[in-house]
């Protein structure tokens, strides 16, 4: 209480507290504190005026000698001594402590003016008290609290120090000679304490670093300047990184899991402290070398230890710190990064299976529900025909599978750590880009993927499992957004430090390699090198000071993907000794010593177990140790010898099997005189002995456990040495490459997680994610990728169907708003189906203006289409075909089906129900239409709601503007649907009755298929499509065709509707096809098809064939150009003659294909052909005679005007005589030959008015040989008079034939009353006809015999068929004036007195004379008159006449 006194004495006469210097203000309150006789009040009592000072600002940094008195401040309350009483009054002491102490280090101004001993010291007091087990809870929280708030104000000021300046002060104080050092101490986390006095103080254990020191005189000069009074000369220097180092080195030692001292709870506590300083450090921590440094080393390493902790809270605060750390200096832990993203996918992943199923291609298969991924994984085998999945070997040891909460915050601690936009792109160039690393890009892809599925998760409960799938999902999508983001134009420009894009793509490329040869090198060594002389990673740097040897060697030293085991047994063999030298010379042993020489090759790979390799190993590492001139070896063999000892010195030290461990001494004594003769120095064997017993020589792939992970710790800090910092860079340059390696996986899990849960959030998300996929497709210019959307969506709509159904229903269509609604069971379904109407929706909404990004999904796009018209959802303008005849109608949805009955041998009876259920047309009053409920009109309603917003009209449109490539595939898209329903649904069920039952319907072709909606449907839109670009006809018509062909060539074996929307396909591109001059074969190609249909099947399209033909004739008459096409063309025409209506438009083509005009059709080529058809349209005329007097009764007259066919057949006579008039242009046009056009032109046009003029029509055969005998003997007639054949093949051709028919009995039945006059206009013609050819002034030489008695046969026929016909009474007649004119013309010539007739007078007389009077006699004589004659001594000769 002195002090106090003295205190009062002191400030009594002052007038401004402030002026009194603050040692002097202070000192009786730190007496007070530092005397163990206080108790615990009076020492709280102090403390608490400590408090009131900092509050009111008499401490303040305009104090008087402020910082000797901080620096007593700092040794006072961390040297606080007091009676201990209760504990809750000892704590509040310590409460008051760790007050004052916050109120000095936390003030913006006095804080500043502590130096680096002072903070230390108060640190040090407040993390005791924290550790401090036996204080209460609230005690230590409340120091926690105030630990954090200091950690907060040190780690502050790394912002406002300068690093450089920094680390320069901190190498200076290290050079000086030290007195005393820096030091924080934490005693033991627990223990009892018997002492009378409480003491916050250090505990003799310290935790200390050695490098960081202050000189400690400088605070005594500082006391003894102080109790002098005087004030020091300059300001005293602030606290800084020394502190901060401290500080940071003892948390970090606090964490090692080894050390047996602390416990988890103080380990929890570095933990929140240490969380606590890298918040508010951030990245500037990694500016500072020395603080980076003890990060590295051993920070992560005993981070990462804890990370496999059982103990929950410590692996969450550890998680935690672990996730700050990366936050705040990735960039310098790439490597560090690298193993913990490995240990959390390893932890994270489901084990595997001992046993699993291998594929053909000997990969491991998923479980059933788990989609395999596209992109190779890194597990512990490798493949060695493709060196997939081939890790770095044993660089992290193993961890078992997290389950439970465990697995949920390791999963939300990689969920943190990877939430930077730059997150996968950084994977990916700085680990799946580096040979030396793993592909964490794609295991991290693989396992997230994965980890959506419920397969993938072990153990836990559901709501854990769905949380652990949600946060793989919301990873998986904030990766996919980040890519769109950058791909959109938040992309950063990759900076020009970091490797080129270039080179890392290479080094992509050439790690699989790598990975495929060191698989192929670890499986079988030859087949390796092999491999990897092939592909140039060996051999190729060849050159004078580079052997063979030396570039292997290389790589096998480099390459960290070889077993280490299996490398030690390659290169140690007596064929590759040059190999192991080479090895062995790239090490670096100048200045090393020999233990650890040893120790760095030793670890390059695992020692064989066999001696002799040992000793080639040891014999080769001593040449070339020995060549480095190491300090007292005196031989080779010394090095040898003391090789081998510490290879075994090693393993009796270290190996747990030997009890008794060698000595220091045994170790000299067996190295006695080894160096050439002489003993190596007892330091020099001290130093290899310590240095083996200190530090085990771990060998690669020797050892588990701890010592495994300080193997891999060890070679981790190598290998970063080397591998420099981590590249950060948002950059978009990667992106195509990584989407490629990971679409189809990401996206099968998009669409899992969219079709499996119900949260609305998660379904927005996946939602957003299809969009921003397919985004990326397009970007890319990746269809597949955009298939698979669609696909994937697709599915999850429910719009796909299940099979091919054979019927519709008869749906219920009820009246909503005037308009008709059709209920359907899809309609029904899909309406309450709230997920596939949001898929339907993003699916057609994806599409729309995207189609050209399609390819293989046009399938599913018109497979809904196929669907949605089955049920009578699509737009009116998707369901309408297009017709030459009636403009647009709606494909109908039903036809006339009975249930199909059962096959039976019968094949008649098949063939015609068969023949019944193919008609589209028909009505089902006998089926029930069922009742909709209010329910159902309700659903309907919905999914015509959305079914609309889905716009399907809009893509049907887009379609025709679609790129060549993507309309190409919508095309084969269509042509295989409709393949599906039409050729394969005949061909399979054809099979199967024939299997069934044994019978040959199915090749006979007997078996038909019953109508289907949709394949009319696919039919109709893929013939529209292709109509609608005409501009890529050329590569759309061989897959139109092929299926239209395909549905043509077994015509009767499918629907009525369906062969007629295929022949009107056909025809309408044809239209299209007359305008591309390279495709205008195939319209003929087409028509030789259409020809040759069935007459029954031909019957039914005629209406649809001659109106497409009649359009192609007359809008493209000049692609019709030579006979065989006009012969193809008249075929298709004739195929319609038997249909009426058709027939009449056929007529109208033909007329106006057969006028005379400005557009003249009529050619050489088409003449033959037109006579053709206009006689088959004469002849239908006769067919349509005879079916209607077999169906009509006999007394019921004939009414010509009411048979259409018969007034075509009456104008194709007329028609037929009008074509002669072309004959003359002809000859004179084309240079034909008289003779010629005889044989070509004007032969067959008489032939064809010949054969009609025996027609049973009436009208069309008078009108036929009325128009024969005008053109027989009129001007037109075309023929050579000087060639009698010609004039023989008039009569031989045309004439007879036409009297033969005439007298024949079933022709005169064809029309009774009629033929008569026909026969007898016949006559008059036959007569006329040879007066007209062979009664002629000109032809004196022509031999007519023959002829005329022909003439004369056919007469005699013609007069006796019926002597009550007028025939009778007329031939005789028309007999004599043909005898008169042949008379006058000298022909002939009856015989004289003077018979000055010649040869063939007398012999045509003669014969003439002896065949008339066989039904005329006396007839010749009565019409000449014969002069009496002599009689002859003998008769002549008469010629032998044959009779018809």
């Amino acid at each position: 209480m002195a002090g106090f006194q003295e205190l009062k004495r002191t400030i009594r006469d002052v007038d401004d507290i402030e002026n009194v210097s603050l040692p002097t203000l202070l000192a009786p309150f730190f007496a007070i504190i530092r005397s163990p006789l206080s108790t615990g009040p009076i020492t709280s009592a102090a403390l608490s005026s400590l408090h009131s000072f900092f509050v009111c600002g008499l401490i303040s940094s305009n104090s008087v000698s402020l910082d000797v008195a901080l620096t007593e401040f700092s040794s006072t309350v961390s040297h606080c001594k007091f009676e201990a009483s209760d504990s809750s009054g000892d704590e509040v002491v310590l409460l008051r402590i760790m007050t004052v102490i916050q109120d000095c280090m936390c003030s913006n101004t006095i804080g500043r003016q502590l130096g680096d001993i002072e903070v230390c010291e108060m640190l040090e007091t407040v993390l005791t008290t924290c550790c401090q087990m036996r204080l209460s809870e609230t005690l230590r929280r409340s120091s926690e609290s105030t630990m954090h708030a200091l950690v907060r104000t040190i780690f502050t000021r790394l912002h406002y120090l300068d690093p450089g300046t920094e680390e320069a002060k901190l190498q200076m104080t290290d050079d000086d000679t030290q007195e005393g050092e820096i030091k924080l101490t934490v005693p033991p986390s627990a223990g009892p304490t018997d002492l009378a006095v409480f003491e916050v103080n250090r505990d003799e254990q310290e935790v200390t670093m050695d490098n960081l020191t202050i000189i400690e005189k400088e605070r005594n000069s500082d006391e003894a300047e102080s109790q002098e009074g005087s004030v020091s000369v300059g300001p005293k220097p602030e606290y800084g990184l020394p502190a901060i180092i401290e500080l940071l080195r003892v948390l970090i030692n606090i964490l090692d899991p080894n050390d047996q001292v602390h416990t988890d709870s103080t380990r929890l506590t570095a933990l929140g402290i240490l969380n606590a300083a890298f918040e508010v450090s951030g990245s500037r921590i990694g500016d500072y070398p020395s603080l980076q440094t003890l990060v590295i080393d051993p920070g992560c390493k005993f981070l990462f230890q804890l990370a496999r902790s059982e103990n929950t809270a410590v692996l969450h605060s550890t998680l935690r710190t672990i996730s700050t750390v990366f936050e705040t200096m990735r960039k310098h832990l790439k490597l560090q990064q690298e193993l913990f993203l490995a240990f959390t996918i390893d932890r994270l992943a489901p084990p595997v299976v001992s046993t699993p199923h291998l594929n053909k291609k000997g990969t491991f298969s998923p479980r059933p529900t788990t989609p395999a991924s596209s992109t190779p994984t890194l597990v512990s085998e490798a493949d060695p025909e493709t060196g997939r999945e081939s890790p770095a070997p044993a660089r992290h040891p193993k961890a078992s599978p997290a389950r439970g909460e465990t697995r949920d915050l390791i999963l939300e601690t990689l969920g943190q750590i990877s939430r930077h936009s730059s997150f996968m792109v950084d994977l990916y160039t700085n680990y799946d880009c580096d040979i030396n690393c793993e592909n964490l890009f794609e295991r991290l892809v693989d396992f997230l993927t994965k980890g959506v599925y419920p397969a993938h998760y072990t153990g836990g409960l559901e709501s854990q499992q769905q949380n652990s799938q949600y946060l793989c999902l919301d990873m998986l999508l904030r990766f996919v957004n980040d890519m769109v983001a950058r791909a959109e134009g938040t992309s950063q420009l990759w900076h020009s430090e970091f490797t080129a894009p270039e080179e890392l793509m290479h080094s992509k490329s050439q790690k699989q390699l790598v990975l495929t040869g060191a698989a192929r090198f670890n499986a079988r060594p030859k087949t390796g090198l092999a491999f990897l002389e092939e592909n140039k990673l060996i051999y190729a740097d060849l050159s004078p000071n580079v052997s063979k040897a030396h570039s292997l060697a290389t790589f096998l030293k480099n390459c960290t993907r070889l077993d280490k085991r299996l490398l030690g047994d390659f290169i140690s063999k007596p064929d590759n000794i040059e190999i192991l030298k080479a090895f062995i010379g790239l090490f670096d042993f100048k200045n090393k010593p020999i233990a650890e020489a040893m120790r760095e090759m030793l670890e390059a790979f695992r020692l064989p177990g066999e001696a002799q390799q040992i000793a080639r190993i040891t014999e080769t590492f001593a040449s070339i140790y020995f060549a480095s001139e190491p300090a007292e070896i005196r031989s080779e063999d010394a090095v040898y010898v003391l090789a081998y000892s510490v290879i075994m010195l090693n393993t009796d030290l270290h190996n747990p099997q030997v009890r008794k461990r060698m000595t220091i001494e045994e170790y000299r004594r067996n190295l006695r005189g080894v160096n050439d003769g002489a003993n190596f120095s007892p330091e020099y064997l001290q130093n290899i002995y310590d240095s083996i017993r200190k530090r085990e020589i771990i060998m690669p792939e020797e050892h588990t456990g701890q010592l495994g992970f300080e193997y891999a710790w060890k070679e981790l800090l190598a290998r970063s040495r080397i591998s420099g910092d981590l590249m950060i860079c948002d950059s978009s340059l990667f992106d195509v490459d990584m989407f490629k390696s990971c679409w189809k996986p990401v996206i099968s899990a998009i669409t899992y997680a969219f079709i499996s849960f119900d949260d609305d959030y998660v379904i927005q998300r996946a939602i957003a994610g299809f969009r921003q996929c397919a985004t990326l497709a397009g970007r890319f210019d990746l269809p597949d990728v955009f298939d698979f959307v669609v696909v994937s969506l697709s599915q999850a709509t429910s719009l796909l169907s299940d099979g091919l159904p054979t019927l519709v229903p008869n749906y219920p269509v009820v009246e909503v708003d005037g308009q008709p609604v059709t209920v359907s069971s899809l309609s029904v379904k899909f309406g309450t189906n709230f997920k596939g109407q949001l898929a339907a929706v993003v699916l057609f909404n994806i599409v729309n203006g995207n189609g050209n990004a399609l390819r293989e999904g046009w399938t599913q796009i018109f497979e809904m289409f196929q669907n949605l018209f089955l049920h009578s959802v699509l737009p009116t303008r998707m369901l309408q075909m297009e017709d030459f005849l009636g403009g647009v109608s709606m494909i109908p949805l039903r036809g006339s089906q009975p249930p199909r009955p059962q096959a039976r041998n019968e094949g008649g009876l098949l063939s015609a129900l068969s023949s019944y259920l193919m008609t589209p047309y028909g009505s089902s009053s006998d089926t029930l239409v069922p009742d909709a409920t209010d329910a159902d009109v309700e659903n309907t309603l919905c999914t015509i709601d959305c079914i609309t917003s889905c716009r399907l009209d809009e893509l049907y449109g887009q379609i025709m503007h679609l790129d060549l490539e993507a309309l190409i595939a919508a095309v084969r898209a269509l042509e295989a649907l409709a393949h599906e329903r039409t050729v394969a649904r005949l061909k399979q069920e054809s099979d199967e009755i024939a299997t069934t039952f044994n019978t040959s319907l199915a090749t006979d072709g007997a078996y038909s298929v019953p109508y289907d909606p949709a394949s009319v449907f696919l039919l109709e839109t893929m013939v529209s499509v292709a109509c609608q670009t005409p501009q890529h006809i050329e590569d759309l018509w061989p897959i139109v065709f092929e299926h239209l062909s395909a549905l043509l060539s077994a015509s009767a074996q499918y629907s009525v509707l369906l062969i007629e929307r295929a022949v009107v396909g056909l025809l309408r591109l044809c239209l299209i096809l007359a305008q591309k001059p390279s495709l205008r074969d195939q319209i003929y190609v087409s028509f030789d098809i259409l020809s040759g249909l069935p007459s029954t099947v031909a019957a039914s399209v005629a209406e649809q064939v001659i109106s497409g033909v009649n359009l192609i004739v007359q809008n493209h008459r000049d692609i019709i150009s030579s006979q065989t096409e006009w012969n193809l063309v008249f075929a298709l025409i004739r195929s319609t003659m038997s249909h009426p209506e058709a027939a009449r438009v056929s007529f109208e083509l033909i007329t106006h294909l057969a006028s005379e005009g400005p557009d003249q059709f009529v050619t050489v080529d088409n003449f033959g052909g037109l006579i053709t058809l206009l006689d088959d349209f004469a002849t239908s005329a006769s067919f349509s005679v005879e079916m209607h007097q077999d169906q009509a009764r006999p007394t019921k007259p004939l009414d010509p005007s009411k048979l259409p066919a018969i007034e075509r057949g009456h104008k194709s006579i007329d028609l037929l005589f009008d074509l002669k008039k072309f004959i003359p242009l002809f000859m004179e046009s084309s240079h034909i030959q008289r003779s010629q056009a005889w044989r070509q032109l004007c032969l067959p046009l008489v032939s064809s008015l010949s054969r009609q003029s025996t027609n049973a029509s009436r009208e069309v055969r008078h009108s036929a040989i009325s128009q024969l005998q005008r053109l027989l003997l009129g001007p037109y007639m075309i023929y050579d008079e000087k060639d009698h054949n010609q004039v023989d093949e008039i009569f031989n051709r045309v004439v007879f034939p036409l009297l033969d028919e005439l007298l024949k009995q079933p022709v005169f039945l064809r029309d009774p009353k009629g033929m008569s006059e026909t026969r007898l206009r016949a006559s008059a013609l036959l007569c006329k006809a040879f007066m007209h050819f062979e009664v002629r002034d000109n032809r004196p030489e022509v031999d007519i015999r023959l002829l005329w008695i022909q003439v004369l046969d056919l007469l005699d026929r013609l007069m006796n068929v019926d002597k009550k016909d007028q025939l009778y009474e007329a031939v005789p007649e028309s007999l004599k004036n043909v005898v008169l004119v042949m008379n006058a013309a000298e022909i002939l010539v009856p015989p004289s007195a003077d018979d000055h007739r010649n040869e063939r007078q007398r012999t045509l007389w003669s014969a003439t004379q002896e065949r008339m009077d066989r039904f005329l006699p006396g007839f010749l004589a009565e019409v000449i008159s014969i002069p009496p004659m002599q009689p002859t001594p003998q008769e002549l000769p008469t010629p032998a006449v044959p009779t018809s």
